[in-house]
């Protein structure tokens, strides 16, 4: 971790140790690379190549005080996430029925339902209140923060 990290001041003068951008970089892309929305795979399929990974780098970065940082990170992943799911979905009627057998709100379910098509848009915001940290915590999907 000696080339991968940097040193910050906190308040009160503390000094603590950071992820160096390169590999915050690195990782994203990574990311990116695993959790591609054309693949084909289930939502299941991809947190399991995903896994190794995140456990990995997060071993690897154990040492770093970014909390703020990790949780960042967590939330980015799980937005990728929820895009593939709706990606899945593809149809506005498939969506509606999935987001309702979820426990989503007729209202909810019905406008992520009506923009179909845009997967990154929909896949935040009320989205995260169906999809949740326990649904992707019961597909196993490992958390930074």
């Amino acid at each position: 971790m000696a080339g991968d990290s940097r040193f910050w001041v906190a308040a009160g003068g503390v000094v603590k140790r950071k992820v160096a951008v390169k590999p915050l970089l690195t990782f994203k892309q990574r990311i990116r690379e695993l959790t591609g929305r054309s693949g084909g795979r289930s939502l299941r399929a991809v947190v399991e190549r995903l896994k190794p990974y995140v456990q990995g780098w997060t071993a690897y970065f154990r040492l770093a005080q970014t909390p703020q940082v990790w949780r960042k990170l967590d939330e980015w992943m799980r937005h990728r996430l929820r895009a593939i799911q709706i990606k899945h979905w593809r149809h506005g009627t498939t969506i509606y029925r999935e987001l309702r057998a979820l426990g989503a709100a007729h209202a909810t379910a019905q406008r992520v339902a009506a923009n179909s098509r845009r997967w990154w848009r929909n896949s935040d915001g009320e989205l995260n209140r169906v999809l949740t940290i326990a649904f992707f915590d019961l597909l196993g999907m490992p958390r930074l923060a």
